[in-house]
Order: C-alpha cells, then structure tokens, then sequence
C-alpha cells in the first residue's frame, strides 16, 4: 500500500505537494518522493525508513519551484520513476501490486527493454508501470494497454508538460479523488490531504477512468467502467480516519463496526472497553457507544516516535515498534475485565506477544478481543494489505486442527460452523484471551454501508466480486485464469 498526490496550481505549488504528499504517511515507510515540473523536471526519493517524510523534504522543498508535481509514500520500491519517453519526459507514482511482474518483466526485456531500477524484490514495480506505458501510441493508450497487461491493480499519476495525468485502477481497488480550490486542483489517494490545504472534494474517480488535471482544469480522456472492487480493509484499518471512500468516511464506518460487534456480546460482562492504539480507537468507541460500557485507555500509544507496526515490511522493525510504542497503566488495567477492539489479527503475534501480554502483566482480570473483520484467510492479491497464506492466524489455526495445510477452507468460512467454532478458539487460546469473537462479514458490509457487490472481500471470502455485466473479471490471476 502507498499513497499518492498531484497538484496542479496557478501559481507555485510546492506547499501544497510539501504537505499532501506528508498527509499519506500512514500508508508506507520506506520510502518518499517528490517530482516537479516547472522550467525543467525536478525529482528527489528519499530512503523514510527510519525517519518522517517530512524530516527529510523540509529543508530541500522550499527551494523547489513548479506549478504541477506528484508525491507519493511508498511502502515498498523507490518513486518516483522519471522516464525519458517516445511521448517526452515524465514522471509516474503508482499503487498497488502486479501479481505478474515477473512475467512481464521477461516479455519487456525479451523486446530489448532495460531496466534500471532494482530492488531486494526484483524489477522496481513503478519502472514496469512506466515501460508498459511507453508500449502505448500515446498516454492514453499506454495506460489502457497496461491496464490490459496486468494481474492485480495499479492507480497512477503521471507528470508531464501537458500536465497531471490521474488514472484509477481499472477495477477500483485502490481510490483517487479530485479536489479543488481557488488557485489550484489537486488529486489524492487520501482524501484527509484535502481539509487543511484548503481543497474540497470535486469527483471520485470511476474505476478506469482516466483524467488530465492541468492549468485548464480536469477533462476526462477515458470514462470509467462498470466494476467497482474497492478494498474493504480501507475503512476497516488502512485509511486514514479523516478520509472518505466512495463518499463513505472511515471514521464512521469503523464506529458502526464497533457497534455490530457490541451487539453479538449479550453475554459479556466488562468493565472498560478499549481500542488497540490508533486503528482500534473508532472500532472501540462504538462499542462502548452500543454496550453502555466506558471507554478508557489502559495501553496509551507513544505516538510521537512510533508508527504503525503492521506497515513496515521486516518482522524485526513491526515486532520493535510494537514492543515500545505501547505503554501500559496498570491502575487501569489491574483487576478490570477489558473488552479490547483491534482493527484485525493478521498474524496474531503482535496482538499475544506486545498487548494482551502486557494487560495480563499489568493485572487484567479477563481479556475479550474483538476483531472488527472476519478472520483473514487468503493474501491480498491487489494492494500490501496481508502477506503470506502461511502466516495468517486463521491458516495456522487450520493446520493445527487438520494437521496439514487445507486448499479449500470453505468450512471454516461459515461463522455458524463446528469447524469455524473450532479455529477462533485455537485462536483464542493460543492469544491467551478469554474469549475471542471476529465480526462477520454481513455485517462488516452492512458498517460500509456499499453493496455487496462493490467491495472487494477478497481477504476473508476468497473470491472476487460479481463481475461486471460486459462479463468483465476482477485483475487476479486466479479470476482471469477462469475466463
């Protein structure tokens, strides 16, 4: 997952690049970058692993000048990638994943094309945006021809002299939206980037559509399709609380995901209800809105020197971060039942190993747990949102009880099943909990507030959504290998 923002202004727009690229810090930690045009191309990555975004931009942008740039915070390969093109020079942001990388990366090179930018994962993901681009009779075309190309998704922003082109994954899995204000338009990944640099919301982009955002304003080159996919897990942990979705904000949805919860829990006697800090916080308030019960803060997050522990891609760094960011206050915790929301369990190891740990440490009678998703099954085939099938709690959970590894899992899919019954409480009892209950995905739909239909629930269900009605499949190798 990273997060991406252009601005196109009348006059400078440095600032508001500076800070709309800085509002996407949630979504990545490995790396930052900028590129603006104004007489000449003007591009600078930045390694964030280890500090801010914008403790590594501040001293250099104001220095920097141009009326149309992209940012992006990358969670995994440098951006952005600058390209000396057959349509001129740009520079290209991206986000999402390519399933087929690999393949496509052998087809270019089959053709004669290099690649320069590599990482520990191979070919630099952005830099094959930018080839399979370059493939096109023009922009436009390039686009299409890689939206055809691809397994997975990929929204982009593309700089060049005529301006901003924004293009949103053919099948809505990752958004963008356009804001304005007097002096300038601008586009997001993140619609939390608008509010205090003045902009306000003008169009969500349609899946597929394709935008040139210049000093002319927006026109559309390419109107968008009928699919629209988009991630779930945005407003259950990976957005922003401040941004909207489809119209829909994050915040909100994740208040009425704690009320659903709230409403399974007839039979549980608590005394404090409490998020896991940050992403657990809006899961918790509506629980204890729902139940009666009070909100309090047992484990305080130390937020001026820890991000988020799922995001970085080391095992080492997420298990360090989680260690030290939470601080425990035992004349809370000692001798309270607790009910504690967290947005999901991936792993389960963070959640045992740096918090329910340290509420038993600090003296808590009983411990319940509260995932405000279903258990996560499969790997995410569109964004960085879960890893390997192997490391998902849920996957562990069935290999104990089955002594091996399942490929269909469908009766553990059913929150009404023996078997489903059986995996939460060898989750429950190797989180060392109390009780454990995971939201259904009804009603996870139903906190979202979209049909069915128009959310990808992939992570927990294992299939895609209803194509569209052209007969359109979703941007999986597994959906499209069943055309």
């Amino acid at each position: 997952m990273s997060g991406i923002f252009g601005v196109v202004s009348e006059k400078d727009c440095i600032n508001a690049l500076f800070y709309g690229t800085d509002y996407h810090s949630h979504l990545g930690t490995e790396f930052g970058g900028i590129a603006v045009l104004g007489k000449d191309f003007i591009r600078q990555i930045r390694n964030i692993s280890q500090s801010q975004f914008k403790s590594k931009f501040y001293e250099e942008y104001r220095h920097i000048q141009g009326n149309k740039g992209i940012g992006v915070v990358s969670a995994l390969d440098e951006q952005p990638i600058y390209l000396n093109s057959r349509f001129g020079q740009f520079c290209l942001v991206t986000n999402g994943l390519i399933e087929n990388a690999e393949s496509l990366t052998r087809e270019l090179l089959k053709k004669g094309i290099s690649f320069t930018e590599m990482s520990e994962n191979g070919v630099n993901s952005t830099e094959l945006i930018a080839k399979l681009i370059n493939q096109g009779e023009d922009i436009i075309d390039g686009i299409q021809k890689m939206f055809d190309a691809i397994e997975g998704s990929c929204s982009l922003l593309l700089l060049h002299r005529d301006g901003i082109y924004a293009a949103r994954d053919r099948f809505g899995y990752t958004p963008l939206v356009i804001g304005q204000r007097e002096d300038a338009v601008a586009v997001t990944s993140e619609t939390c980037a608008f509010p205090n640099n003045g902009f306000e919301i003008v169009k969500y982009l349609e899946p597929g559509e394709i935008v040139l955002i210049n000093e002319k304003g927006v026109s559309q080159k390419v109107r968008g399709g009928e699919t629209n996919q988009i991630c779930t897990f945005l407003w259950i942990y990976t957005g922003f609380p401040a941004s909207n979705y489809e119209g829909i904000n994050a915040e909100v949805v994740r208040e009425r995901c704690g009320r659903f919860l709230a409403r399974q829990d007839k039979d549980i006697e608590a005394d404090v209800v409490t998020g896991v800090p940050d992403s657990g916080t809006a899961h918790a308030l509506g629980y204890a809105m729902e139940s009666g019960k009070p909100y309090r803060r047992p484990l305080v997050k130390y937020t001026p020197g820890y991000g988020r522990s799922y995001t970085p891609p080391s095992q080492e760094t997420r298990d360090l971060v989680a260690t030290m960011k939470l601080i425990p206050i035992e004349e809370i915790i000692d001798g309270n039942r607790i009910v504690v929301c967290e947005d999901s369990i991936v792993r389960g190891t963070q959640l045992k190993n740096f918090t329910v740990k340290k509420l038993w440490d600090a003296g808590a009678k009983e411990i319940h747990v509260r995932p405000a998703c279903p258990p996560l099954m499969f790997p995410c085939k569109f964004n960085l949102s879960t890893r390997s099938i192997h490391e998902l709690a849920a996957r562990k959970a069935i290999r104990a009880i089955e002594g091996e590894d399942l490929e269909d899992v469908s009766e553990y899919l059913d929150p009404n099943s023996e078997k489903y019954q059986k995996m939460v409480d060898w989750i429950a009892k190797d989180l060392g909990v109390t009780t454990l209950r995971y939201q259904t995905v009804d009603d996870m739909v139903e906190a979202v507030g979209l049909p069915r239909e128009k959310l990808c629930l992939y992570c927990w269900t294992g299939k895609c959504p209803r194509p569209a009605s052209n007969g359109e499949k979703c941007g999986s190798a597994e959906c499209l290998s069943k055309a």
